[in-house]
């Protein structure tokens, strides 16, 4: 009996260690987390929400050759730096240089409850939808309004903090899905050269006067998505633009790019295979919400938002570009562009004070 009980108590207590285990994330002390902004929807009858974890899970390598054949593959290899050309290119250019840790899945503590996450993938990324009940959603926003943080478990004696936010979205009201580059952050992408000299060595500059306009929408009751074929080793400098420069707190959703699987020239490639996809699934979560689109027309936001619109009338109710190429809204690409939309939906503009006001949303 005392053998049979011992065993017992062994089996008792290797579950109990396992169970502690499962509730801790697998990470290691020469790994990192980032959390990217993420959002919770309610459903359609009202009786839940679902909310969204998403990040990455990478560890940092050492720079030296990695940082020279990287501005080579940049084409800035023969471009003399200044010291505080080097010291943007190093930081920007650091987490795309990473490893990326595959298989890791991490326990987050979120309310007074700990949820076990997806495994990340061969890129490090790991996304995972947890699904509350409304009244289990009511508590657990509490008093913080529309916005929650959570916390990685990790492992005992790992006394660091990785630090994620959830915003809810109330189904109805209006939201904007904003481009970043040459919309709100001057990048000059019609000039690869300068699109890389932005990017990689100068500090982000905004384009005058939009985050005022943004945050007038803001005050009027907008939510803001910004939606960018900018690559996710950008967001933690691009999150930096966005608040420093007074732009409204939003949701992201970049490009996953690994040098495994591409050049460093294929970064900007291809927005128009790519915004389609990041956005519609934004347009099937609000259904009762309208959405205006802010792009510019040095890439082909005309041309995506135009699709949209035909394809969710109902809800992309207003289309703003900005003019970075020089050409009217008399010009035969937006006529083309738009021939089967209303004149009212879309506007090409220069001067975003001179935005005609967008009345009716609220």
């Amino acid at each position: 009996m005392k053998r049979l009980s011992f065993q017992f108590i062994a089996a008792v207590m290797i579950l109990l260690a396992l169970r502690v285990g499962a509730q801790t994330s697998n990470l290691r002390q020469d790994e990192q987390v980032v959390f990217y902004p993420s959002c919770a929807w309610q459903s359609g009858d009202g009786k839940w929400w679902d909310v969204e974890i998403h990040g990455c899970v990478f560890e940092p390598e050492s720079r030296g050759l990695a940082l020279a054949l990287l501005r080579k593959g940049l084409a800035l290899g023969d471009v003399e730096m200044t010291a505080a050309q080097r010291a943007i290119f190093a930081e920007r250019a650091r987490l795309f240089m990473v490893d990326n840790e595959r298989g890791k899945r991490l326990a987050i503590a979120l309310g007074n409850q700990t949820h076990i996450l997806d495994a990340s993938g061969p890129n490090g990324h790991f996304r995972t939808t947890l699904r509350f009940s409304a009244e289990e959603a009511i508590k657990l926003r509490g008093n913080t309004g529309d916005t929650i943080e959570f916390q990685a478990i990790l492992p005992a004696g790992d006394a660091r903090k990785f630090m994620g936010v959830v915003r809810f979205c109330r189904p109805d009201g209006w939201l904007v899905i904003s481009d970043i580059d040459d919309t709100i952050k001057v990048t000059e992408v019609t000039d690869s050269s300068a699109t890389m000299r932005n990017t990689f060595l100068e500090p982000f500059h905004p384009v005058p006067d939009m985050a005022g306009l943004y945050r007038e929408w803001e005050k009027a009751g907008a939510g803001f998505f910004y939606v960018s074929a900018s690559p996710w080793q950008l967001y933690l400098p691009l999150a930096e633009f966005v608040l420093s420069n007074g732009f409204p707190r939003g949701t992201f959703q970049m490009k996953v790019f690994r040098l495994k699987d591409g050049s460093m020239a294929s970064l900007w490639e291809d927005p128009e295979k790519y915004k389609p996809g990041a956005i519609e699934p934004i347009l099937k979560r609000f259904p009762r919400r309208r959405f205006v689109l802010v792009g510019d027309s040095g890439e082909r936001d005309p041309e995506v938002y135009a699709g949209l619109a035909r394809k969710y009338p109902q809800q992309v109710v207003r289309i703003l570009i900005r003019n970075v190429t020089r050409e009217s809204a008399a010009a035969p690409r937006y006529q083309k562009t738009f021939r089967q939309s209303p004149r009212d939906l879309w506007e090409v503009f220069e001067d975003p004070a001179a935005v005609a006001q967008i009345r009716g949303l609220n």
